[in-house]
């Protein structure tokens, strides 16, 4: 098997070109495992797999899973950085770096794309014409952002087409009333007007709050030469608040400069990179950010990765990029933001002076910020450790029960009953090994036995899958064979001995030893206790352990009556309609959409239905016939 795959391989790296481009590692299950960029494919693509004992970790790794390579031509070497980074975050394979979460920070978008901009918070970048500004890791930041920009600016938040309320002379909102929207729906707006605040808003986020101040200072002037004082008071309203805003804002550069400086800070498989985002001289805004570092790449490698996927979702792109240190590609990073931003941009490190001094700080506030994150990582982990060994002394468990199953039964009156179980891996919800059962023995409300069938089916279906698994002898690959080989330290059961004593029996009759536990409320239907081999333990009150059952206990019951919920509502939308010869999904939509309610259905008259779109003579009678019967 060893030489067919090294034969496959030394294929394809005899095949490279000499051109740039992209290429893309993929494992056995044609998963992309790296994606990486060249101006050299064949150079740089046959360097992994020469032998060196000197070779890093990550390839140590990574060269023997790889099983085919993929290779996309580029015209140049920044459109295979471009292409590279795309592929990044379209893929996130295993062993690049990655820019944790980087999909979910938020943005602010001015949607320029719309007659009348408006101004919002998002976590999608898309290719719709807005303009996006961000990321922002502290939300609170930007939502104090928000918070200015729409006090001073009263521009309109719904998402309603314009026009059409014009149209249809829809009466303006509570928005237009408390003055909080000028009202272009109104037909009273002054499109210019409108467009200079957006303007304004734009040189805001840009980070000019110079220009914009002394942009409104002149209107302000010009509104009171004209003795047009309640304008002239608004634009000193608006004055105040932007110099306050600017009063936050510390000075770090005499030169009227924007910049953007990146130091990181990197302990074991954890890095943290600090961003200083300076405009005109003054820092705005700074942000923190967290890179996945599982394969100990070097610090380097770590800021480029970080500069490729940071820059790829910015719209704003300032004229200097101060770098902790050198990196590898930063000529084809400086020429492709260059070519971004339509100006030369210039990539370097500072040696020494002002912004020697100014990366320095940056250094040590992302020192800082990882020292935080590992601190609180810590003290998580020691919580979790500490609930999960009082679980173990006050049950007197052999084990640490790393492995946690609770299971609950859901319906009302006996219809639509199921199952639920949900896994906590290490105290945390293992979302993934949730798993549902619809009761097919049971009829009716009977807890108890349907308790019984859902235990049973799991373990009896455990149980064949790991005869199956020692069968074909793989014992590497668990996960991929079966959803139940993998057995809790421990089961706990949404209910008191009763449904304990049923689920022990279930075990007992398959010759499985797992400790089962109920999970018991107070009269205020309040988690209080485990029942446990016939007897209550209770918890104290505001404890860490009953705090962590009681959570284990809300899980359960939430998975069980969502699930039943959506059960039930299937069940109540099959409608009456659905009895009818001839009426299918588009007919029995129509009907809705023209009578709102079958009980208007049950009045109507033939004459009644031809009225509504694609209902024939035929179909009129049925209904008519329908009801008549419906209602005798």
């Amino acid at each position: 098997m060893e030489k067919e795959y090294s034969r496959h391989i030394q294929e394809i790296l005899e095949g490279l070109p000499k051109k740039p481009g992209v290429y893309l590692m993929k494992n056995r299950k044609n998963e992309i495992i790296y994606v990486g960029k060249a101006v050299n494919l064949r150079n740089r693509v046959r360097q992994y797999f020469q032998s060196g004992k000197n070779q890093p970790p990550k390839l140590r790794v990574m060269v023997p899973q790889i099983h085919d390579i993929e290779t996309i031509l580029t015209d140049s070497e920044i459109e295979a950085l471009i292409l590279e980074n795309n592929l990044i975050k379209e893929n996130h394979p295993k062993y690049n770096v990655l820019l944790r979460d980087d999909k979910t920070y938020p943005y602010i978008k001015v949607t320029v794309n719309e007659e009348y901009p408006r101004l919002l918070k998002t976590r999608r970048i898309l290719k719709d014409g807005a303009k996006y500004f961000g990321p922002y890791t502290n939300v609170g930041a930007l939502n104090e952002t928000l918070t200015i920009l729409r006090s001073l600016y009263p521009i309109r938040q719904c998402n309603k087409d314009v026009n059409k309320l014009l149209e249809r002379k829809v009466r303006p909102c509570l928005n237009y009333h408390i003055k909080k929207c000028i009202g272009p729906c109104t037909g009273r707006t002054n499109y210019e007007a409108y467009q200079e605040m957006i303007q304004q808003i734009l040189l805001f986020l840009e980070g000019r709050e110079d220009e914009l101040v002394k942009e409104v200072q002149g209107k302000m002037q010009e509104a009171a030469k004209e003795l047009n004082f309640e304008r002239a008071a608004k634009y000193r309203d608006q004055v105040q608040a932007l110099k306050e805003v600017l009063q936050r804002q510390k000075i770090v550069s005499t030169k009227e400069m924007d910049q953007d400086v990146i130091a990181m800070a990197k302990e074991g498989q954890k890095s943290s990179v600090q961003v200083f985002f300076i405009r005109q001289g003054k820092l705005v805004q700074r942000e923190n950010f967290i890179l996945e570092n599982n394969f100990q790449e070097k610090e380097e490698e770590i800021l480029e990765s970080f500069a490729k996927q940071f820059y790829s979702g910015m719209n704003f792109i300032p004229k200097e990029v101060l770098l902790e240190m050198e990196i590898e590609d930063q000529d084809v990073i400086e020429s492709w933001l260059s070519s971004r931003k339509g100006e030369k941009v210039l990539v370097y490190v500072p040696k020494i002076g002002e912004k020697k001094k100014l990366m320095n700080m940056v250094k040590e506030n992302a020192k800082r910020f990882l020292d935080q994150k590992i601190l609180g990582e810590k003290e998580k982990e020691s919580k979790k450790e500490g609930i999960l060994a009082e679980l173990k002394e006050r049950l007197n468990l052999e084990e640490i029960p790393l492995r946690i199953e609770a299971y609950d039964i859901s319906n009302i009156q006996g219809v639509e009953s199921v199952g639920s179980m949900v896994v906590f891996q290490e105290t945390k919800p293992n979302r993934k090994e949730y798993r549902r059962f619809k009761i097919k023995k049971v009829k009716g409300p009977d807890d108890y036995r349907s308790m019984e069938e859902v235990l049973e089916r799991r373990f009896k279906r455990g149980l064949m899958e790991i005869k199956e698994i020692q069968k074909r002898e793989v014992y590497s690959h668990l996960d991929e064979l079966g959803k139940f080989s993998v057995f809790p330290d421990v089961i706990f059961i949404d209910g008191g001995k009763g449904q304990v004593s049923v689920v022990e029996n279930v075990l007992r009759e398959l010759g499985i030893q797992i400790p089962v536990c109920g999970m018991v409320k107070d009269d205020r239907h309040r988690t209080r206790g485990l029942i446990y081999q016939g007897q209550e333990f209770p918890l104290e009150r505001g404890s860490v352990l009953l705090r962590f059952i009681a959570e284990v206990q809300e899980e359960v019951h939430r998975f069980a009556i969502t699930h039943h919920r959506s059960l039930m509502k299937k069940h109540q939308e099959k409608s009456v309609l659905d009895e009818i010869p001839g009426i299918g999904r588009v007919k029995k939509l129509a009907l809705y959409n023209h009578f709102k309610s079958i009980e208007k259905m049950k009045k109507a008259g033939e004459e009644d239905f031809l009225e509504v779109d694609r209902i024939s003579r035929k179909d009129a009678e049925n209904l008519v016939n329908h009801f008549k019967n419906y209602s005798d």
